[in-house]
Formats: C-alpha cells, structure tokens, sequence
C-alpha cells in the first residue's frame, strides 16, 4: 500500500488542483450512497418490488439533501469540459476528435452493463423468474443512465454553452415550472427542465474555467441564496421536500427537475466552491490523495454497477436465508433504519468485485498511465484557484 501511495503521489502533476478530482468522487459516492440507502428490495410472496423509506417515513427526508449530489457532478463537468476544450482547440485538435475522446470513456462501460443485464434478464426470464421482479431489477440497474445522458449532451453543446450566463437556463426553469405547475400547463413541457436544469451548474463550471468564481463571497453567495430559495419553494410554493423521487408521490424534484432542486444545486455549488481550500490542504496528504484518485480512475465503473452491487448481495442473501431486517423488509420503521447501514459494507464488498471485473473497460483505449489518468478527465495546465 506504501509502495502504491508514493507511485501515485510521483505521477501526479505538480499544478494537479487534486480538489477538483475530490468533488467528482464526492459527487459519484454520494449518488451511490443515497441509492443504497433509499432503495428498498421488498420479498413479498416470491417476488422482489421496490420501495422507498422516503415513502413510508418522511422524516428520513434530509438524507436526501446529504446524498443527491448531482449539481457538483455538474459543475465539475463544466469546468473540465471547458478546459479540456480549450485545449484542444489550441492544440488545433478538431471538435469532432475531441468529442470522441471525451465520449468514449463515458460509453464503453455503459455498453458493457447493458450487454450484460441484457443477458441476465433473459436468463432469470427462461427459468421461470416473475416478470415483475425482472422489471424491478431491471430498472434499478437503467434508470440512473438518464444522467449519463443528459451530460453527453451538455458535452457535446460545450462550445456553445461554454460563455452562457447561467442565469439564461437558470431563466428557462422558472419559466417552464410556473407554466406547467402555476398554469397547468402540460406535464411534457416539464422535461425541457432536464437540460435547462443541469446546464445551470454546468454553466457554473464552464464560469469557474474562464477565471469566475474567484471570490468567497460569490462561494457564500450560491451558498445562501440557493437554500434559502429552495426553502421558500418547498415551505410556500408546494414544492417536496424531498430532493429525489418518492415513489407515490404526485411531484417529484428530480423527474424532471424543478425550480427547487436547481436551487439547491446552486446552494451544493456555492459549498463546493468553499470546501476548496480545505480539501486541497487535506489532499495534500498522499495517502487521502491516492484514495481520491482509485475512486476517480474508476467512477464510471462505481455509478454503473453499484446498483447491481446491491442486487446481487440482495438477491444471494434471501437464496441463502430468506428475507432478513434491512436487506427484504418494509421500509416503514426504525427496525429497517437501524438494520441498512450494517449491509452498506457487504453492498461495496460485492462493488469491488465488480470493479475488478469490468473495470477495465472504463479504463482501455487510453494512452495515458493509469495512475496519472485518477482525477479528472482533463488535466489543467495550471493550478484553479477560488
């Protein structure tokens, strides 16, 4: 473990700003974390459903706020995409050339877990599994890819957006929610909201890459303005409190995002930027570094097979011994709450083995070293400084 420590600390760059890469895994393990924790596999009568503890308690609500971390994700990817563009076109790269390399990463390892659950539901559909139990899984595993989606495009428009105000789509969320939520406009118009609503922090990073966001105050600024806006929303406009999907619900933040869940992506955004001068004193350490930097190496891999992760040691443990407290059960009780953290351990143990499995096709095709490659995708010709 030494031995890997030093060889990571000597491969990294001396102008690496190690923070960024420290809020793209903050992002990603968050992501992981609260579908861990608010996803519910429910045994009832020999076949497997979904749940969710928001549903059933809602003072678990504030996990939500914790675990949904999606707008620093977002704001990571705009500053790397506007960089690594930049740099690209001052190499005399070509966009078309660009767009590939920046893609392939993000596609390959998608492929590889659509083939394979591909395969999966097949087999568990020939040996008599219900087909209500091979749809849940099924959809635990597909629908976090939206994302994967979304940030694709907002990739490939980067020399468009790269100098758009985020307060333009920030503009286009208010407008969409007061027609289709204050005047009962049509439900549809809603999913204009999936790219105005993520390009407000990508339009943040892309910010942050041109020299903005330098002051603390602006930090402070996102930070407070942000919440307090989501506060007031949810408190006097209706809107959930909750900031991801509860299953039952008759509106949901985050399908497809609301005003509300985009200002609490402001406030996220604002405390990232804070958290900047702690966390690069604290990466400073190489050993807190290097785990930063595996988690980052491997994030595509992490997002799209913890949920098979969790699948895999859930459907073993009830082959095995049949339905058990936290893992089976209802979500409705402080029974279920208490017993959940304690399989968390036995869900990333099996994510590991997965990791070492298909890792390797995140990781193929590219002509950089390994270790050099842990962070972010793109690597700064210069230090960013807040």
């Amino acid at each position: 473990m030494r031995d890997l420590v030093r060889r990571v600390e000597a491969a990294t760059p001396k102008d690496r700003d190690r923070a960024v890469d420290a809020l793209r895994a903050f992002a990603i393990l968050g992501v992981v974390c609260g579908h861990w924790l608010v996803t519910a596999l429910v045994a009832d009568s020999g076949t497997l459903r979904g749940a969710s503890p928001l549903r059933y308690m809602p003072a678990l609500t504030p996990v939500s706020w914790v675990f949904q971390t999606l707008a620093v994700f977002f704001l990571v990817g705009g500053l790397v995409g506007a960089r690594g563009y930049a740099s690209a076109r001052a190499r005399g790269e070509s966009y078309g050339r660009w767009l590939r390399t920046r893609t392939a990463r993000l596609f390959r390892p998608v492929v590889v877990v659509l083939a394979v659950w591909a395969v999966a539901a097949g087999v568990m559909l020939a040996s008599g599994v219900d087909e209500g139990t091979v749809r849940t899984l099924g959809k635990l595993v597909w629908s976090p890819l939206w994302f994967l989606l979304v940030f694709a495009v907002l990739t490939a428009a980067t020399p468009l957006v790269a100098r758009l105000h985020p307060l333009w789509p920030l503009a286009v969320v208010l407008h969409v929610d007061v027609f289709r939520l204050g005047l009962d406009g049509p439900a549809w118009t809603g999913w204009i909201n999936v790219a105005a609503g993520w390009l407000v922090p990508y339009c943040l990073g892309a910010a942050w890459a041109r020299g903005g966001l330098r002051d603390r105050r602006t930090g402070w600024a996102l930070l407070a303005g942000g919440a307090a806006a989501a506060a007031g929303l949810v408190l006097f406009a209706g809107y959930p409190a909750s900031m991801v999907g509860v299953p039952g619900g008759e509106l949901s933040n985050l399908d497809p995002p609301s005003l509300a869940a985009v200002a609490f992506g402001l406030a996220q955004c604002g405390g990232a930027l804070l958290l900047l001068g702690p966390l690069r004193r604290l990466l400073a350490r190489p050993a807190v570094w290097t785990a930063v930097a595996l988690t980052n190496l491997s994030a595509m891999t992490i997002f799209l097979w913890h949920q098979t992760a969790m699948i895999t040691a859930t459907c073993a443990v009830l082959f095995l011994a049949g339905p058990v407290p936290g893992l089976h059960t209802v979500p409705d009780g402080s029974g279920w709450v208490l017993a959940r953290p304690a399989w968390l351990p036995v869900f990333a143990a099996v994510l590991l083995v997965c990791r070492a499995a298909f890792g390797a096709y995140e990781r193929s095709g590219a002509g950089r070293s390994a270790v050099v490659r842990a962070g972010s995708p793109a690597r700064p010709s210069a230090p960013h400084r807040v």
